[in-house]
């Protein structure tokens, strides 16, 4: 579990000395991409945290939910429609949900090894 926690505290150390400049016109991709990867993160967080981690479904989740995200919004852009809010909703939401089932699972571990 340690290791997810390094390699987000490397990547925003990475981001902060290695400045990326992301256009205007593709930031509502990148962002929806950007939520989608988290909602990715913190959902094997919680798989890893219940011992249900599995790498293939991580990974290939990782790339599919931030293209998906990305090629919605895209093609939402194109017709007119906000598509961008949707995934914002439906990614922030699912954000939530994973922290909340990690909160319990941390909390129910501490309250067993009180007893």
């Amino acid at each position: 579990m340690i290791l997810p926690v390094l390699g987000l505290v490397l990547g925003i150390l990475l981001g902060m000395f290695f400045p990326v400049v992301i256009p205007v016109a593709y930031a509502k991709l990148f962002s929806v991409a950007l939520l989608a990867s988290l909602d990715s993160v913190f959902g094997g967080l919680r798989a890893a945290a219940a011992d249900r981690f599995t790498n293939a479904v991580f990974i290939t989740g990782f790339f599919s939910n931030a293209l998906l995200a990305a090629f919605l919004v895209f093609i939402g852009d194109r017709l007119g429609i906000d598509l961008y809010y949707v995934a914002l909703l439906t990614f922030g939401f699912r954000i939530f949900k994973n922290l909340a089932g990690l909160r319990r699972y941390f909390l129910r571990s501490d309250s067993q090894k009180v007893e």
